[in-house]
């Protein structure tokens, strides 16, 4: 068996031409680690961001990125109990500090983070979710705490994070406002959101007010940056609660008078929401939107498509065979 691996190296930061497929050695697990043979990696804008400077998540080129996987394990660490060789996993390696990703035929990761795949998934589907799907499960259900019969506005719909978060507000009883361009109003609708927003043509805070003859929407998830939170206060009632992925612009002003509690999302990598997730997955609540599959060595095409911030769903490298 060979000591050495394929994978995509950023040697410098830049545009997509700078990453490169080269041959590692293949990582060996510590105690508390699995080794995972990886068949796909989701691509994720954050990986864009960090081609062209890492330094805030404290790593300097050469490493290899990559933060979302789906494989196969190969090799448990000593002290791992919970999993065995063979057995099917899906999960988001860690982002500081960490120069081992998982745009490489073999991965090196914490046990602990780590969750079997979804039974009803491809290795490809499930390797679209922990990242995107994971920062919407903690910011949906374990942040804004949504209830049934709440009304949900959800910035940004037909994205990598949005695409879930349709999904895991309908799972939970609520109504749902999303936004996309025009070319994504029926996307929203297949994901099931009951009111589809172009946010181009549609003034968004009006149509959230209108839907709510006036009140205000219950909840706002924002996965789309910009001025989203300051123009959704207005829209959102007394007491409500918004949340965003993004360091918002512009004021926030009206928030405090408004009594509302404003959330920060950053995910912090664990395997129990994962697992979560996956049962969700496998009732059949909640699906990946997968845009296209690559091949491993087409990897600055994939973060092409990043760099343009405007796809629909996760496009996924398919890294190995299953």
């Amino acid at each position: 068996m060979s000591e050495r691996m394929r994978a995509i190296v950023l040697p410098r930061h830049g545009g997509p031409d700078v990453l490169e497929l080269q041959e590692l050695d293949r990582p060996t697990p510590a105690d508390h680690e699995l080794l995972v043979r990886v068949v796909a990696s989701g691509t994720n804008p954050v990986e864009a961001k960090m081609r062209q400077n890492a330094a805030w998540a404290g790593l300097t080129p050469p490493f290899v990125l990559g933060y979302d996987a789906s494989g196969v394990v190969e090799a448990v660490g000593a002290s791992v109990r919970d999993f065995a060789v063979g057995d099917e996993v899906y999960y988001t390696p860690e982002i500081f500090g960490n120069t081992r990703g998982s745009y490489a035929e073999y991965n090196a990761v914490p046990a602990a983070i780590v969750a079997r795949k979804p039974r009803s998934m491809s290795h490809e589907e499930a390797a679209a979710v922990p990242l995107a799907g994971g920062t919407a499960w903690e910011g949906l259900v374990r942040r804004l705490q949504v209830r049934p019969g709440e009304t949900v506005l959800i910035h940004g719909g037909a994205g990598g994070v949005g695409s879930y978060a349709v999904q895991i507000a309908k799972a939970m009883g609520a109504r749902v406002l999303a936004t996309a361009g025009a070319r994504n109003q029926q996307v929203l609708r297949d994901l099931g959101a009951d009111v589809a927003i172009d946010y181009a043509s549609d003034d968004v805070a009006a149509v959230a007010r209108a839907e709510t003859n006036g009140a205000g929407v219950d909840v706002v998830f924002d996965t789309a940056g910009g001025d989203n939170i300051q123009k959704s206060i207005p829209a959102t009632r007394p007491f409500g609660r918004l949340a965003t992925i993004l360091t918002p612009t512009g004021t926030l002003a009206g928030l405090s008078s408004k009594n509302q509690t404003l959330h920060g999302i950053f995910l912090m990598r664990e395997g129990e929401r994962l697992r979560e997730m996956a049962r969700l997955i496998d009732q059949g609540k909640l699906r990946s939107l997968v845009d296209r599959v690559l091949p491993l060595a087409d990897v600055r095409e994939a973060h092409e498509r990043l760099d343009s911030g405007h796809g629909t769903g996760k496009i996924v490298l398919r890294v190995s065979e299953s």
